[in-house]
């Protein structure tokens, strides 16, 4: 049973939650005010719930430090990127009770991002970490937060669409070092991510049978993955083999560094020289008005090329996602990129099967413009004038 009491001129009040004594002003000198406050309190406790009053004790903080630990228990591979969001949201949320973080004050963090030029899909990125961390407090027990906020999201258009034509493959892949060009051959065939490939040890390959597979819990959705290589992928593995046998470093890696001594880690440079050598680049002024060149091409582009050849190929696109590691059709369907040869080679496609219908239950054939004219008895190249004597000839009938 609750009680009332006075403070000075300011009435507080009493309750009883599991044994436990609270003790919430209600900031006024009049009983009425009081009393509603702990009727209001009492009825929660009577449904099982946290006393309001608990929820105004909840900071930022203490969610966003359990959000990371939960990425910590899980050893979620993306961390790291839930490291950055939190550091942005910390500093404007820093020290904040959660019940303030309301959606006007989320709309205030946004137009900051915003006018710290971020871009919308990291603003995304960092909302869905704060949204992720007031579900998680909801869903506690018992709960740290009492109602999660609308928290708007923004539209995305700066999705990079990137990809390599066959030429301009084969132009890099020429520019680059020897150590990289089986690595980059292999990633532009089976459109693996960077970590995936670099990690590949040679535990994984099957060189009889042609079978690279990684294991569930090693893909960042995971599952595990096999790739049946080619003919040119057969050849690279087994010119890596051999290589690894005659140096006597029996590194674990199937593609090592330049020096042969541990796995590809940063190639950064070599892959800028090659892009420009490559002419895949484009050019930016510098403080002083100089040229820049700047490669227009990333490793991750590969991966898009991967999907978008895999399907032009014929092969199923479920298929197509095993074998590229996508779980996620939207995102899938994101890289099967289409470009003008892709547009232009529909419409011819169409204007042939159009072509090769007959309407024969009607007695009629398909025909172009040019067969109007000749139905008419008239040559295409027909002068204006007569063009329209016939057309107010037609008008009269």
């Amino acid at each position: 049973m609750g009680t009332l009491y006075r403070r000075g001129k300011v009435y507080w009040v009493k309750y009883y939650r599991n044994g436990k004594p609270y003790y919430e002003s209600s900031h006024s000198d009049k009983v009425e005010v009081a009393k509603r406050i702990l009727s209001k309190r009492e009825g929660e406790i009577s449904q099982g719930k946290l006393p309001g009053i608990y929820f105004d004790k909840v900071r930022f903080d203490e969610l966003a430090d359990d959000f990371l630990a939960d990425y910590r228990i899980n050893q979620k591979r993306s961390l790291r990127r839930a490291e950055r969001s939190i550091g942005h949201l910390r500093k404007f949320f820093e020290g904040m009770r959660v019940v303030n973080i309301t959606t006007p004050m989320i709309n205030a963090y946004i137009e900051n991002r915003l006018d710290e030029n971020a871009a919308n899909a990291t603003i995304n990125r960092e909302l869905a970490a704060l949204k992720r961390m007031l579900n998680m407090g909801a869903k506690q027990t018992p709960p740290k937060v009492n109602l999660v906020p609308y928290i708007p999201m923004l539209a995305e258009n700066n999705t990079r669409k990137g990809f390599f034509e066959h030429g301009e493959f084969l132009a890099l892949r020429n520019a680059l070092p020897d150590y990289l060009k089986g690595f980059v051959t292999f990633a532009y065939k089976t459109g693996w991510r960077v970590s995936e490939i670099t990690n590949l040890t040679w535990d994984r390959v099957d060189l009889q049978h042609g079978i690279v597979r990684i294991e569930a819990g090693e893909t960042k959705n995971r599952e595990a993955r096999t790739v049946y290589l080619d003919e040119e992928l057969k050849v690279i593995f087994d010119k890596l083999w051999e290589a690894r046998k005659k140096s006597g470093k029996l590194i674990p890696c199937v593609f090592p560094n330049r020096d042969g001594t541990d796995k590809i880690s940063v190639f950064r440079r070599a892959w800028g020289s090659a892009c420009i050598k490559a002419g895949l680049f484009f050019e930016v002024l510098d403080e002083s008005g100089k040229p820049i060149k700047i490669p227009s091409k990333i490793f991750h582009d590969f991966r898009r090329t991967a999907v978008r050849n895999m399907v032009r190929a014929g092969i199923p696109e479920r298929v197509a996602m095993m074998i590229s590691g996508h779980k996620s059709r939207s995102v899938f369907e994101r890289y099967n990129i289409v470009n003008s040869d892709d547009l232009r080679q529909a419409a011819t496609r169409q204007e042939a099967y159009l072509e090769t219908l007959d309407q024969k239950s009607n007695g009629y054939k398909m025909v172009t413009i040019k067969d109007f004219g000749k139905k008419k008895g008239l040559n295409v190249s027909a002068k204006s004038s007569e063009l329209k004597q016939l057309g107010g000839a037609e008008g009269r009938n």
